[in-house]
């Protein structure tokens, strides 16, 4: 064993156990930080593209809207080819809003199933777990 190596070997014996839990310790907490960084990086990258993409489709919905305008003039077009274009107007008028009064229906009762907004099974469990608990500790 040449000297350097024994000497390398009684400073690595000499070393303490609470030293060896030390620098453990940071470099715990160094790869912890360096973890979160990563982490928070990604996550910023990733919200980025949410932001794209919810961009995208907030461009999508205006686009569809306005092609469902150009489908309720075509629709207009083609009528008042059989009729007077007011009469056209009206009746594509008067479909449009039986559907949207059908909608608001179908929307309104999907609130109101939704209401309270409470998650009614879950605390009705707790309170069967709680009055259970209770109930074996007065025994």
């Amino acid at each position: 064993m040449t000297a350097d190596r024994a000497h390398h070997s009684a400073a690595g014996a000499q070393e303490s156990v609470g030293e060896l839990v030390q620098r453990a310790s940071q470099q715990l907490s160094q790869l912890v930080r360096d973890e979160m960084r990563l982490a928070q990086l990604e996550m910023t990258a990733k919200g980025k593209r949410f932001g794209k993409g919810g961009g995208l489709f907030g461009g999508a919905g205006l686009m569809g809207v306005i092609t469902l305008q150009a489908l309720v003039a075509t629709a207009i077009a083609a009528l008042s080819l059989a009729m007077d274009v007011w009469a056209a107007g009206l009746i594509v008028t008067g479909v449009l809003a039986v559907i949207t009064a059908l909608m608001a229906m179908l929307g309104k009762q999907q609130i109101n199933k939704a209401t309270p907004a409470t998650p009614g099974q879950a605390i009705d469990g707790v309170k069967a777990d709680i009055a259970e608990i209770k109930e074996k500790a007065h025994r």
